[in-house]
């Protein structure tokens, strides 16, 4: 396989991915009211399951007291409490608030992966690796462009 044919077919397999976690959830709404609510960057990453560049959102620099929420529903998701630097670029927690959360199996890009997404409206968040810091040893590695801040 040509290495363009093979960019090519990942580019397609990225842009008809069937949004985070699929089925149904408590908040649902249509690609075009999910469009209307988001810019591009955050339609790719939350419907899209895309990934933010390392270092780019400010929310990676964030270490005020406060709760993490989902950009696609406001649920309250992450506590500041559980939020560390984890020197990748994105930003990390070791744990999630209760049934705050859902996971998937991700294989995607000859990668073994757990996908985390909302569980109340089935956006993603990112993945959970098993390198973080005690006492859950979770790594929940996120795009700030999943997330809104309140302090």
């Amino acid at each position: 396989m040509q290495r363009r044919t093979l960019v090519t077919s990942l580019f397609s397999l990225a842009a008809t991915r069937a949004f985070a976690a699929g089925g149904a959830f408590e908040i649902a709404r249509t690609e075009a009211e999910w469009q209307a609510m988001l810019t591009d960057a955050e339609y790719a990453v939350l419907r899209g399951e895309g990934t933010e560049a390392a270092y780019s959102s400010p929310l990676n620099a964030e270490t005020r007291e406060g709760i993490y929420h989902c950009k696609g529903c406001d649920l309250p998701l992450y506590a500041s409490g559980h939020k560390y630097d984890s020197g990748t670029g994105w930003p990390s927690f070791w744990q999630s608030l209760p049934n705050a959360i859902g996971t998937k199996a991700d294989n995607t890009l000859f990668a073994r992966r757990t996908e985390v997404h909302c569980r109340r409206c089935g956006s993603h968040l990112g993945h959970i690796f098993d390198d973080g810091p005690p006492p859950t040893g979770k790594r929940h590695c996120l795009n700030g462009l999943s997330l809104t801040f309140n302090a």
